[in-house]
């Protein structure tokens, strides 16, 4: 897994918490509440209680901010506790499938591939046998792309939510809330690997909706 460390305004933020600074602990909810609901959500699909996943991990923080050494940020930390406490309620509540399963990347049918074979042209042809019929457009979605209409989002959104919970889990993470790759191994606890290969699955999905929907407005 990687490692990373606390960050200087970190170490400041954190005496702050320690002191009992309400406006500080007024602030770092307002940053992550938002995020912590949508991570909770993918693990026990149910909006209500995925609030209560995150009022439970910021129960968890409180609680635990004196016991806190320092090995990961504070924001890998926080949102490591959602994940533990998501899973346990998940599992407990039989809402989705242990995330255990993450490592071994067992969330896509198996031999199923990344891109529909049928954007790629057959073996039988002539010429470029196996080459993409279409090329398909870069990756170019962010929370604050200027260039996504309001219905485009939503289709984005919908592509997401029907993922299989890994590459869900990662998209979110990287792409909607714009994480770093290092932050998401440390939370996931998975390898850089793996988080490439659910990233690159997801996009591809998520990617063929974004098409289709261009390919409606014609």
């Amino acid at each position: 897994m990687v490692t990373s460390q606390v960050l200087p305004d970190d170490a400041h933020l954190i005496t702050q918490l320690r002191q009992r600074n309400e406006d500080a602990f007024i602030a770092l909810v307002e940053q992550y509440h938002t995020s912590l609901v949508r991570l909770a959500n993918i693990y026990v699909n149910d909006e209500a209680v995925a609030e209560d996943v995150a009022q439970e991990t910021w129960l968890g923080v409180i609680k635990g901010l004196d016991r806190f050494e320092g090995r990961s940020s504070l924001k890998t930390w926080i949102f490591t506790i959602l994940t533990n406490r998501a899973k346990t309620r998940a599992q407990r509540e039989k809402r989705t499938l242990p995330f255990s399963a993450l490592e071994a990347l067992d969330f896509l049918e198996p031999g199923e591939p990344s891109v529909d074979p049928e954007r790629f042209k057959p073996p039988d042809t002539p010429e470029w046998a196996g080459h993409w019929l279409s090329k398909p457009t870069p990756w170019d979605f962010s929370p604050e792309s200027s260039l996504l209409s309001k219905e485009l989002r939503v289709r984005v959104e919908e592509a997401v939510a029907v993922l299989p919970p890994g590459p869900r889990a990662v998209i979110t993470m990287r792409d909607l809330e714009g994480w770093t790759s290092e932050e998401v191994c440390n939370v996931l606890g998975i390898s850089e690997t793996n988080q490439r290969v659910l990233l690159h699955r997801a996009r591809s999905k998520v990617r063929r909706a974004i098409e289709m929907y261009f390919d409606e407005a014609k």
